[in-house]
């Protein structure tokens, strides 16, 4: 067997290695990986080191490298478009750590100010934003900004926007979305007119060449921006939302990210997830509102334990209309990912889980679940815990899936699980939480 493997690396801004291989030497990653997958993985034990293990994605083992930083108890991770960037947050000292996937190195690090679940990273620099609801702002009594973090300098810009949960934005970086708790409004900034380092123009005086405040939403909780254009979630009641008194229905606002207007609502079950295929939106929820499927319970139909379930709406973006919907687990669904051959894979929190997987004797559930395009149909597999992380890839039918601190991979032509505990090879244990993971190479 060779020693080792010429590769090419894969992506936008990828430097160039040199590997020398005997006769001749071709482009890689020091790591020498064609098909690299990270795994966020905090531990407890001194005798393991936390961070972004790698796993060789073409063969579903872990890489005899050194992870990437990540902190003590990495969860989150985000890539950037052309996946040069990969940037994870450490909750257990509010620090986001930026590596290049070029060379495989930190290219630094910035500590928030608090704990954040909503990080983007809009283009290939290394610059990030996350919406940190708990940060103060020195003469201001609420919480909430949306912080502009630049890698290279380590250094802040803060946004004041209250209570600020959730942020997205368009391709370029130049447009976000801000969506706040308890809130029926969005923000729209223009950060790039922003004064550091503390900008208040959301609190003190909008609209203004930074922010925006649109209102007509019912709770907003998630986005996809395409273009122009912005597929808006309003959780409903849900989220706490409700409209003169009573409770308030979930749906789907087109805003148009030019005249920043709403164009049209579309109603749905349930809305806290969503995924763009082609000319059809997916959208996941668990519905709680009056006159949605059994008012959120659990059909007979459905042969299960739980009492609630979620619903999967699919939406004709032609139409404008949901064109059918089917169960699904129920929870506070919040990842979603489409395989190569029309699986999609739906992924919640603080699900309904019934059984035990250690232990199977009868019906297992958790929070997660497995929709057919082709034929409609659902399968949820004998699995507990919450999703944390899916990825799929386009030269493999596996499914990567971070559930319950473990991760497992799926036979997308079998429906079912290829590695039940994905177990550590040779001398490299792996016993932290697995918080998140995502395929730097996957085409």
């Amino acid at each position: 067997m060779k020693k080792c493997i010429l590769v090419l690396i894969v992506g936008v801004g990828a430097g160039l290695n040199l590997i020398s291989c005997g006769g001749g030497t071709k482009s890689g990653p020091p790591s020498g990986l064609k098909r690299r997958v990270l795994a966020s993985q905090g531990v407890s034990s001194s005798t393991t080191a936390p961070g972004l293990w790698f796993v060789n994605g073409q063969n579903d083992t872990i890489a005899r490298v050194a992870p990437l930083s990540g902190g003590g108890s990495p969860g989150l991770m985000v890539l950037s478009p052309s996946r040069n960037l990969v940037v994870a947050f450490d909750a257990s000292a509010n620090t986001v750590y930026a590596n290049s996937t070029a060379t495989e190195t930190s290219i630094g690090r910035v500590v928030l100010p608090g704990f954040t679940s909503s990080i983007v990273v809009p283009t290939a620099d290394p610059a990030a934003y996350a919406a940190v609801p708990t940060a103060t702002v020195n003469g201001f009594t609420f919480q909430g900004a949306v912080e502009f973090l630049n890698f290279a300098t380590g250094s802040l810009l803060t946004i004041a926007v209250p209570n600020a949960q959730s942020v997205f934005s368009n391709s370029t970086g130049t447009q976000l979305l801000a969506f706040s708790t308890d809130s029926d409004a969005v923000w729209v900034l223009s950060p790039g007119a922003a004064a550091p380092p503390v900008d208040t123009s959301c609190v003190t005086n909008p609209p203004n060449a930074v922010c925006t405040m649109v209102q007509g939403f019912s709770r907003p909780v998630f986005a996809i921006v395409n273009g122009n254009t912005a597929y808006i979630l309003n959780c409903g009641f849900q989220c706490g939302g409700t409209v003169n008194g009573q409770p308030a229905p979930a749906s789907v606002a087109i805003f148009d990210l030019g005249s920043l207007t709403i164009t049209q609502t579309i109603p749905v079950d349930a809305a806290t997830m969503a995924f763009l295929g082609g000319s059809k939106l997916y959208v996941a929820g668990t519905p709680v509102t009056p006159g949605s499927p059994n008012n959120g319970l659990c059909p007979s139909s459905q042969n299960t334990a739980a009492t609630n379930c979620g619903v999967l709406d699919i939406v004709d973006l032609g139409s404008m209309q949901v064109t059918s919907s089917v169960f699904i687990t129920d929870g506070f669904h919040s990842r979603m990912d489409m395989t190569t051959n029309g699986q999609l894979f739906i992924g919640s929190r603080n699900c309904t889980n019934i059984g035990n997987v250690n232990k199977p004797n009868g019906e297992v559930r958790g929070c997660l679940s497995i929709y057919h395009t082709a034929d409609g149909s659902v399968i949820i597999p004998p699995d507990n815990g919450d999703v944390n992380g899916l990825q799929g890839f386009t030269t493999r039918n596996v499914e990567y899936v971070a559930e319950d601190g473990q991760l497992r991979v799926y036979d997308t032509t079998k429906d079912i699980l290829l590695i039940n505990d994905f177990l550590p090879q040779g001398n490299i244990n792996i016993v932290g939480y697995i918080g998140d993971v995502k395929a730097i190479d996957f085409f």
